[in-house]
């Protein structure tokens, strides 16, 4: 008796399922259907990122060689190429690769221009380096006040790049001839702990070199002696 109930059973899951399947077996068919149009298209995305991200940095680094070998003439127009059509990432790298172009050339304002560009661009990593690289760029002939203005983002207690912007103001209190306020402030760098190694031992060195007068205290230079006369070289008399 059990195994005809079983085959009773069965008989109407049978019959229950062909009537699911009549009424809704074309809805299963289209959504089975979108799901894997839906990952094909996902596999090909996934595939054309990848090529851009492969040509995005054939031609970064081509443009970087360029720059490097001093070619800016081609080095600009293919680090504007990978600004314009590399996906992100890439091309907020080629925007710091030319500005560095552009400092090695001499173009400074234009470099500081694309830095500023950039860290107004991005709120992450990217904006202190921006910054950072705009200051050193332009730390030789702006005031320190401009500078500070340039840098105040960074200057907060918890922003990591604050070492780094304090080392740039110092710098532009010594090119400007404010010995003792630079000493000060590279010292207080070399001091802080929370400074990385490298940097301490750069603002150490720095503040050393300033204490001892920053090669503006030479002393007294001896006179040279005058060297003897050579004896002749013609031929000697009979």
């Amino acid at each position: 008796m059990s195994d005809i109930f079983r085959e009773v059973e069965e008989e109407v899951r049978r019959e229950r399922f062909e009537q699911l399947w009549k009424q809704y077996g074309d809805y299963v068919i289209a959504a089975v259907a979108l799901v894997v149009i839906a990952i094909a298209g996902f596999e090909l995305w996934q595939r054309y990122e990848t090529n851009q991200r492969i040509k995005a940095s054939e031609t970064l680094i081509a443009a970087q060689d360029m720059a490097e070998s001093g070619d800016f003439t081609r080095a600009n127009p293919a680090f504007a190429i990978v600004v314009k059509d590399a996906p992100s990432g890439y091309a907020e790298m080629a925007r710091l690769s030319e500005a560095g172009a552009l400092v090695r050339a001499g173009r400074r304002d234009e470099a500081v221009q694309i830095y500023k560009s950039v860290a107004a661009d991005d709120s992450g990593p990217l904006r202190g380096a921006a910054l950072i690289r705009a200051g050193w760029a332009s730390v030789e002939d702006t005031p320190r006040h401009d500078l500070e203005t340039l840098l105040a983002p960074l200057t907060d207690p918890a922003n990591p790049w604050r070492h780094a912007a304090s080392e740039i103001l110092a710098f532009s209190d010594y090119r400007s001839g404010a010995i003792t306020d630079a000493q000060k402030e590279f010292q207080a760098i070399a001091d802080d702990k929370d400074a990385s190694e490298t940097t301490r031992r750069r603002a150490s060195a720095m503040a050393a070199f300033l204490k001892e007068g920053a090669m503006r205290n030479f002393g007294t230079v001896p006179q040279p002696v005058p060297a003897a006369p050579a004896p002749p070289t013609g031929p000697t008399a009979p």
